[in-house]
């Protein structure tokens, strides 16, 4: 067969298995990889490569990071974490106009930091603030869109298990990364608590200050919420100041997270026990993801493709930026349409050289498509953060949760041309690295 139509029949089945049959990513990801490499080549072959892919992939002892972050995340949130981060941020900024969105956007960025993961922010943050929000009359849209918007912070702002699997498939220091990524997250959360207030101003329906807090109440709503600060700070220095590796900073952070939430009191049996298997769920299934984009990707590269977008793309006589333009927009139709990190793992190989090529900076390059991608997370029809949301927005239609994150789609855009137009933004947090 033909690699051009191999290809392409290759997508369309991906999609079916994916939006059809509801197949896995990673399953999804590695089933169609495995036949379309035994078309191009043999079956024989193929299952070669894909028993050399998974051992590469799962035997990569950096990959135990991950499971560690998000034990970290998991044990936080059984502690109850969410709901000091929420309080804490209500009494703070529940008073002003729109305050309650506000301190919502700053919740999830907060666990964000905790956490690591864009659906777990959703989930836990639509349980401890919608209701809360419904109870001001706030719009279901502003609510809604605050939860939803602010979740994707999880996975911009370290620790991001995107970040450290794009760490691992680019060769370059996570740290570093990490460090990029505190400028483009700090970006994005000032243009959302933005696009809060400009709301609360031009729809004057949609929301009413809460109720105001005195100083001692204010400083008192930080206990409970500071112990996850002060963790958050010492596992970053810590890794920062090359103490500690990514893997032991997640362990690190995971065993600290258990001690905080057993002398506060707040860690059961019951929720630890849940924490657990939470974590191992999500961890099998996000290094699934990984072998199976590596299966993938051995198709898309014994078809040619990744030569052949470079010579298409490079055939436009655009210059570098119009180029980067192009490559931008197909990542945010691609983020829309398919998970954010199966997305990232396929396309790195196609896109990383091609940028390095021009004179990109390659940290500054992960960065941006993070962002990006993470657009995809509340952009239709896939947009499975928003989907989060709205099984937890009880009596609220997806389409009203749906023009409810669109308010924030233009803070995402805006973030994305100052990031274009100013590198900067993201390569001076990240040379400090």
């Amino acid at each position: 067969m033909d690699p051009v139509t191999a290809v392409i029949a290759g997508f369309i089945l991906l999609i079916l298995l994916l939006v059809i049959l509801e197949m896995p990513v990673g399953f999804a990801l590695a089933l169609v990889g495995f036949i379309g490499y035994g078309v191009l080549n043999s079956f024989d072959t193929a299952l070669n490569m894909i028993a050399s892919s998974f051992h590469t992939n799962l035997t990569k002892f950096s990959l135990t990071a991950i499971p560690l972050f998000i034990l970290m995340g998991n044990v936080a949130q059984a502690s109850g974490v969410n709901d000091n981060l929420y309080k804490s941020a209500y009494k703070w900024f529940g008073h002003l106009k729109g305050g309650l969105a506000s301190a919502t956007v700053t919740a999830c960025a907060a666990f964000a930091m905790i956490c690591g993961s864009n659906t777990a922010t959703a989930a836990t943050m639509s349980a401890v603030a919608l209701p809360q929000m419904k109870k001001y009359q706030y719009d279901d849209r502003l609510s809604t869109g605050a939860v939803g918007a602010g979740s994707t912070l999880g996975v911009i702002i370290p620790p991001s298990v995107v970040l450290i699997i794009l760490g691992l498939s680019t060769g370059q220091d996570i740290g570093s990364l990490f460090y990029g990524a505190f400028g483009a997250g700090i970006l994005l959360y000032i243009l959302m608590i933005a696009t809060v207030i400009v709301l609360s101003y031009v729809k004057k329906d949609f929301c009413r200050p809460g109720e105001r807090f005195t100083l001692k109440e204010k400083l008192a709503s930080l206990k409970g919420a500071i112990e996850m600060v002060i963790l958050f700070v010492l596992m970053m220095a810590g890794l920062y100041g090359g103490f500690f590796t990514p893997t032991e900073a997640g362990a690190v952070g995971a065993f600290l997270a258990i001690v905080i939430g057993l002398v506060q009191g707040k860690l059961k049996w019951a929720g630890f026990k849940k924490a657990v298997k939470d974590s191992l769920v999500s961890s099998c299934m996000t290094i699934m993801i990984v072998a199976g984009a590596s299966i993938f990707g051995r198709f898309l590269t014994i078809a040619r493709v990744p030569n052949m977008v470079a010579e298409g793309i490079s055939g436009l006589h655009l210059p570098s930026w119009g180029i980067m333009l192009v490559i931008f927009f197909m990542y945010i139709a691609g983020g829309a349409l398919m998970d954010a990190l199966a997305l990232l793992l396929i396309t790195v190989p196609i896109f990383f050289p091609l940028v390095e090529g021009m004179g990109y900076d390659p940290l500054w390059f992960a960065v941006i498509i993070t962002v990006i991608t993470s657009l995809g997370a509340i952009t239709p029809p896939v947009g499975a953060t928003t989907y989060v949301v709205a099984g937890s927005a009880k009596g609220v239609p997806l389409g009203k949760v749906f023009k409810g994150v669109s308010y924030f789609i233009p803070a995402y855009l805006t973030a994305i041309v100052l990031m274009l137009i100013f590198p900067s933004i993201i390569t001076f947090f990240g040379n400090l690295g």
